[in-house]
């Protein structure tokens, strides 16, 4: 079984999520299997097999969830000491050629959102930084093509 690097906030999320699903979304759902079912004949009830199969996604998340809580390795990432890239790392980085900077944090795979900066830690661009220190310049393969890019700052909060 392996585990399943996560930080402090992503896990708070996943165990809040869980909670939702639990308290929130499973009594709807029985709710609503118990109205399509007053409503008679099951074998031609688009309501009950639509509340069925919403059952159905929601006990596979639900399980989903326990599972990655159960594998976590929770990380606080602002008591990593490093001055290399590593889970959790804030990583500002600069276009060699455009001179644009983005900021990146490498996270949990349930964490990342791209919009918001968050990268998975299984993420090509996340693999090709990690290990990385300030002042390195690495060449990271985007849909556009290889681009140069130079580590500006690494930073853990």
């Amino acid at each position: 079984m392996s585990q399943v690097p996560m930080t402090v906030i992503g896990h708070k999320k996943l165990e809040e999520e869980l909670k939702n699903l639990k308290t929130v979304e499973r009594p709807k759902v029985i709710a609503a299997i118990a109205e399509a079912r007053s409503h008679g004949d099951l074998s031609e009830n688009a309501e009950y097999d639509a509340a069925k199969d919403r059952q159905a996604f929601l006990e596979g998340r639900i399980a989903e969830i326990e599972d990655k809580i159960a594998r976590a390795q929770v990380i606080d990432t602002s008591e990593v000491r490093s001055d290399r890239i590593v889970f959790g790392a804030t990583v500002e980085l600069m276009d060699v050629d455009s001179e644009e900077k983005k900021t990146y944090r490498i996270v949990g795979t349930d964490e990342a959102d791209i919009k918001l900066g968050l990268l998975s830690i299984e993420s090509p661009i996340a693999r090709q930084l990690l290990n990385k220190s300030a002042g390195d310049q690495v060449i990271i393969r985007v849909p556009k093509g290889d681009v140069e890019y130079e580590i500006l700052s690494v930073r853990y909060e």
